[in-house]
């Protein structure tokens, strides 16, 4: 009987014994001296993260800003990646680079953190930063009982020249206008949710092509009502005193994720797999969110991010960004030609 157990304990020290250095080569992997990432955000914001991982890890961070070129040059570059990471852009552009195989899945340690919205289920990517989009209003020319309470109510003729709003150059907008189409074509009615938008236009005074220029109209008083990613209306309400208030529309509010994924074939896929542990990670994600104003997807960055990203809440649309990654250049390519009333553009 001792002799059994003599042999069970020799047993499981050495397989203790074994697993130690397995376990240590898991921590202490060996990482290339650069990693290439490709992304949307401005060089500011990428500047801060590498050099934040450049200082915890040795390993130099090329990274190259594509703004609305990133997805094509990671298509372009499928059988000879010259990238490792590709960082920003929005989850429907990751969804539909991940059908096309472009992608290599890797875990995190904080990915069950995340919220099941933010990440792909297979983890090809995972979310960095949610976007929420809310309508927003001047509380000195308009009363919270005035207001509209869902984003149907932008079509009300009581709204007309009230409305303020981005055009079809702004990535925000563009999102908006085809998560709101989706809705209508959920219930097989495309053609009202059409209807909706040429009754929104009809409402709406102008539309801008920068953001500044949208939150100058509205503080001006050109017109009490628009939309927003709601880091901007909160700059604008804090920063330059604007008596704005948001909406937290009955059906909920568009939540654009910004993604980040390890390229498939990368070069260099230890540091790149160490970048998004790092980039994704809470402390990255609080950085941003404490210099640039970037609301972050995990809990525990939230909790050390300014005060109003953990106060502010909203409901969130359903939207299947999916199914909507091929279908919104044609359905805003319709908006911007045969519904929008070009007239009101104002650059």
């Amino acid at each position: 009987m001792k002799i059994g157990i003599h042999i069970k304990l020799v047993v499981l020290a050495l397989l203790v014994i074994m697993a130690v250095p397995a376990a240590a080569m898991a921590a202490n992997t060996k990482l290339e001296d650069k990693v290439v990432v490709y992304s949307t955000h401005g060089e500011s914001m990428l500047e801060l993260v590498a050099d934040a991982f450049e200082e915890k890890t040795g390993v130099k961070v090329e990274f190259i800003n594509l703004k609305g070129e990133l997805a094509d040059r990671v298509r372009a570059e499928k059988a000879n990646p010259q990238s490792d990471v590709m960082y920003g852009a929005p989850s429907s552009v990751y969804q539909e680079l991940k059908k096309e195989d472009l992608f290599a899945p890797s875990t995190p340690s904080w990915a069950a953190k995340i919220n099941p919205l933010f990440k792909d289920k297979d983890g090809y990517w995972y979310g960095t930063i949610q976007t929420p989009v809310l309508m927003f209003y001047n509380s000195k020319m308009m009363s919270k009982a005035d207001a509209p309470k869902d984003w149907w109510d932008l079509a009300d003729p009581k709204y007309k020249n009230k409305i303020v709003s981005r055009n079809a150059l702004s990535s925000s907008a563009r999102a908006t206008y085809s998560a709101l189409l989706q809705q209508f074509e959920k219930k097989d009615d495309l053609k009202e949710g059409w209807k909706f938008l040429k009754a929104m236009d009809a409402n709406v005074k102008r539309y801008y092509g920068s953001g500044s220029l949208q939150f100058q109209a509205v503080g001006r008083k050109e017109a009490p009502l628009s939309f927003a990613v709601l880091n901007s209306v909160i700059d604008n309400k804090i920063k330059n005193k604007l008596p704005l208030e948001i909406i937290d529309a009955e059906s909920g509010s568009p939540v654009i994720t910004d993604g980040i994924a390890v390229i498939k074939g990368a070069k260099h896929p230890n540091a790149a797999k160490a970048f998004v542990e790092f980039a994704g990670g809470a402390k990255a994600q609080a950085m941003l969110a404490n210099k640039f104003n970037r609301m972050p997807t995990l809990p525990e960055a939230i909790a050390s991010a300014p005060k109003w990203m953990g106060e502010t809440k909203f409901r969130v649309m359903d939207v299947d960004w999916g199914a909507l990654a091929s279908k919104q250049s044609e359905w805003m390519q319709k908006w911007d030609m045969e519904i929008k009333d070009s007239g009101k553009d104002k650059k």
